[in-house]
């Protein structure tokens, strides 16, 4: 088999920097499309078989990255998250999931790069409908998954996205519960959480970036303008509840912890949408597991 070739957007974040060293370990070439001033420090740029590309956000400039690349697969990963959005996070957040999204997609049919592994989110079906966002960014994933309607099928791109349940694993920048929960495990006062009754979706990063590598190994064989959504998930939820008293059992103590000093938020997912799960992958990492990673 011939060396393969990915191109990574998003890859300095979280999710985005494990996938690119999963994807060096199963033996692929790989381009990293940034903006200027991205912690480039946590790539592993020392090895030649990574290139750094960086985007001005013109579409010049990602087209040159995408020809210079000439990728066998993309993967989109680049978003800007905001669970609760105010006025001044709007165009942010459209130039980023709508405009970038679309200048890469034009870019790959010019340098004729036609695999693409896009990411979703759960928050796009509230309590499991075809179509209901949490949120504004749910919204323009769902969006930008309308406008590569048109590039599959004008232009036969191939898409794969994939819902991603919540992520965790060791070193997460991130101000997500279980680092704020880690943080405060000892020595603190008790951190401030909701009634605690809403369900989690838990998959660690490890076999996030598998499903993605996965996913990519699929669409190179899929037919042009093929277009599929899957899931990446646990497979089952639990409670915040019960993720706290898991946490406890495994490390022996009681959590510093607040029920019901803050609300919901508005529109807050009770019970996450679980979905078609990619085929043939499945979770490898169990959460009690994952969890020894983050409370040793």
């Amino acid at each position: 088999m011939s060396l393969r070739h990915a191109l990574v957007t998003g890859a300095t974040g979280f999710v985005g920097r494990h996938l690119v060293r999963h994807l060096l370990d199963t033996g692929w070439r790989v381009h990293a499309l940034v903006r200027p001033g991205s912690e480039t420090d946590v790539l592993p740029v020392e090895t030649a078989a990574i290139t750094v590309h960086t985007t001005d956000g013109s579409s010049d400039s990602v087209e040159q990255a995408v020809a210079t690349a000439r990728p066998d697969v993309v993967f989109h990963l680049a978003s800007r998250f905001v669970a609760q959005h105010g006025r001044a996070d709007i165009t942010p957040m459209i130039e980023s999931n709508l405009r970038f999204g679309t200048q890469l997609a034009e870019a790959m049919v010019h340098a004729g790069s036609s695999a693409l592994v896009n990411t979703g989110t759960p928050w796009q079906y509230r309590e499991g409908s075809d179509y209901s966002p949490v949120n504004l960014y749910a919204a323009t994933k769902q969006a930008f998954e309308d406008l590569l309607q048109y590039y599959a099928d004008a232009d036969g791109l191939r898409v794969i996205t994939l819902a991603l349940a919540d992520t965790y694993g060791p070193g997460d920048p991130r101000p997500k519960l279980l680092p704020k929960l880690a943080a405060h495990a000892t020595g603190h006062a008790p951190l401030p959480l909701s009634p605690g009754e809403q369900h989690l979706d838990l998959v660690h990063v490890r076999d996030a970036a598998r499903a993605f590598r996965m996913a990519g190994e699929h669409v190179l064989e899929c037919a042009p303008g093929h277009r599929a959504r899957y899931a990446v998930t646990s497979g089952s939820t639990l409670s915040l509840r019960e993720l706290v008293a898991t946490i406890e059992s495994v490390v022996g103590q009681r959590l510093p912890v607040a029920w019901g000093a803050r609300p919901y938020r508005p529109r807050e997912v009770m019970r996450p949408t679980i979905g078609t799960p990619l085929p043939d992958w499945a979770p490898e990492i169990a959460l009690r597991t994952g969890l020894k990673e983050l409370f040793p």
